[in-house]
């Protein structure tokens, strides 16, 4: 955020500079129609020791050129060259090739309080410095010795109010395009967090696999004592949530993080029912599946895994969901079985009740595929939310 707006600053730190030595070369030319040459001096040699304050200002502290003194002082001594424009030149002056004595300075001013305070104040700034230009052009066209002359033809009250309608949109943008440029660098420093956050963790996930992970599994397997087995287990799931699956608020995707969890309350039931040890992939980028829907998946994977339990002679699970084209989601559940013959094998009333009609509920569909000494995989395929 504070990189953006010294970005901005020091843009126009050197439109300022430039504006200023413009306006110097436009006083020196022009000095000729000065009826207050000194008058005139005297602004545009504030107008430079302000140039170079706000200049080394920046170098030293640029959150000070957005505070309310500095942005101010800026303002006001642009607004002081627009009211002077009019009494230092002799009339005619405005409405003509002539340059004003401010130039293009105070537009500096405009631009920096929008930047500091927003579109609503760097309009009315703009505003303000316009009906100061306006005030200095009425009194430059209208003679002294008579006051009362007649009002200004139309074409000159447009170009005014064109002045000053430029001015309040310079201010207008450059408030609103601070905002967003701001916005855009805190949303991309959050994400460069976010992928921080998620590198580190998966460091320690792959360190924890390789040694905590595996370690507590070997307990489980080979300890002759149920209790610390069961111990084991419990604390190897727990990591396994805390450090793979379970995802910080306001990171990933609400779909994929429920149906995730949804999975792994599946596998740990089975798990605890002594089948084999599963292992749950879902990816991030899921659509939006409904309450309904999410339940049709749990019971359906629920039933899958009783049959590899019962009949797969499985060493291994895998239970993945990923997304179709289509509007769909694809979840698969697949073990490294002995596998059957489809043609010769009846469907059983497990397969046919628990997942087909579950998932035909729902508007989804199931497919198995197995062969023997090759394992099984059920495809179970639902609708998204639209």
């Amino acid at each position: 955020m504070e990189q953006t707006r010294r970005t901005i600053l020091s843009g126009l730190a050197a439109f300022r500079g430039f504006a200023w030595l413009w306006m110097a070369a436009v006083l020196w030319l022009a000095r000729g129609s000065l009826v207050a040459p000194r008058t005139a001096t005297v602004l545009v040699l504030l107008a430079g020791i302000v140039t170079l304050g706000l200049t080394w200002q920046l170098t030293r502290d640029p959150a000070s050129l957005l505070r309310g003194p500095l942005v101010g002082l800026e303002v006001g001594t642009g607004m002081a060259l627009q009211l002077s424009d009019g009494f230092v030149y002799a009339s005619p002056h405005v409405f003509t090739a002539k340059q004003p004595l401010g130039v293009a300075w105070p537009l500096a001013g405009i631009l920096v309080a929008g930047v500091a305070f927003g579109p609503l104040v760097g309009a009315a700034t703009g505003v303000l410095l316009g009906v100061a230009r306006a005030a200095s052009s009425v009194a430059n066209v209208l003679p002294a010795a008579d006051p009362w002359l007649g009002p200004l033809s139309p074409e000159q009250g447009l170009s005014i109010v064109t002045t000053t309608v430029l001015y309040a949109l310079a201010g207008g943008i450059a408030g609103h395009a601070t905002r967003l440029l701001v916005g855009a660098e805190q949303r991309l420093r959050e994400a460069e967090r976010r992928v921080a956050r998620l590198e580190a963790r998966a460091e320690v996930s792959r360190r924890l696999h390789d040694g905590v992970l595996q370690t507590l599994a070997l307990v489980e397997h080979r300890s002759d004592d149920q209790q610390l087995a069961r111990l084991a287990r419990e604390q190897e799931r727990q990591l396994r949530r805390e450090l793979l699956e379970e995802r910080e608020p306001g990171r990933g995707d609400a779909a994929g993080a429920s149906l995730a969890a949804t999975l792994r309350r599946v596998t740990d039931r089975a798990e605890d029912r002594g089948g084999v040890r599963s292992e749950v992939l879902v990816p991030d980028d899921l659509p939006s599946l409904s309450s309904a829907v999410v339940d049709a998946i749990e019971g359906a994977v629920s039933e899958a895994l009783t049959n590899v339990h019962k009949h797969a002679d499985a060493t291994r699970v895998v239970v993945y969901a990923e997304p179709l084209d289509g509007g769909e989601v694809l979840v698969c559940v697949r073990d490294d079985g002995i596998g059957f013959d489809q043609e010769s094998v009846r469907e059983g009333l497990g397969l046919a009740g628990s997942i087909r009609e579950r998932l035909a509920a729902v508007g989804g569909r199931s497919r198995v595929h197995s062969a023997p000494g090759r394992g099984t995989e059920v495809q179970l395929v639902v609708p998204a939310q639209p």
